[in-house]
């Protein structure tokens, strides 16, 4: 057993109130925290646990994709400290899903990047791809895009338009 004995005064008890409302303040911003992150998720119904190939497959598929299950790339990116502006639309595009990306500059992350096999007008296809920017098993960030030269981009939501180009450069509908 470990026992602490002072004698008391103004200024110690002082420092120990003090210390115990800095505590009291970080126990409540971690909370908070994490309640919030929870919140967020039940809000939007959307899981963004990525600490395994089963979660970050279930991931994508919470959205409508289909994805070859082994990644294509598996590469650490490092979020940029000040965003540029093409960072800056690209942490836009997160929004539309839940994420922002702008919590994490500066930060160490892995991007995971699959081959999406039902994207309209390109089924059997490998031109198009799901990128997810994965930190500590959370998806923070990611994208749907074309490896076509004119390409496209666009956030995890599944195209709503039954009009999309095909690989050949024609319209599919």
């Amino acid at each position: 057993m470990f026992v602490v004995s002072f004698k008391s005064s103004s200024v110690k008890a002082a420092l120990l109130g003090t210390l115990i409302v800095i505590c009291a303040v970080a126990g409540v911003y971690v909370a908070g925290r994490s309640v919030e992150a929870s919140v967020d998720s039940a809000k939007s119904g959307i899981d963004y646990s990525a600490a395994d190939a089963s979660q970050r497959i279930a991931f994508l598929s919470q959205f409508g994709w289909d994805v070859v299950a082994d990644p294509v790339e598996v590469r650490e990116i490092i979020i940029p400290a000040e965003f540029d502006k093409a960072y800056e639309e690209y942490s836009s595009m997160q929004k539309e899903h839940g994420l922002d990306l702008s919590d994490y500059c500066g930060k160490r992350a892995k991007r995971w990047t699959y081959e999406i096999k039902n994207y309209p007008g390109y089924e059997g296809s490998s031109l198009v791809q799901a990128n997810l920017f994965v930190l500590d098993g959370r998806v923070i960030g990611g994208d749907i895009c074309s490896l076509e030269t004119n390409g496209f981009m666009h956030s995890f939501l599944y195209p709503k338009e039954k009009e999309n180009k095909s690989p050949d450069g024609t319209t599919a509908t």
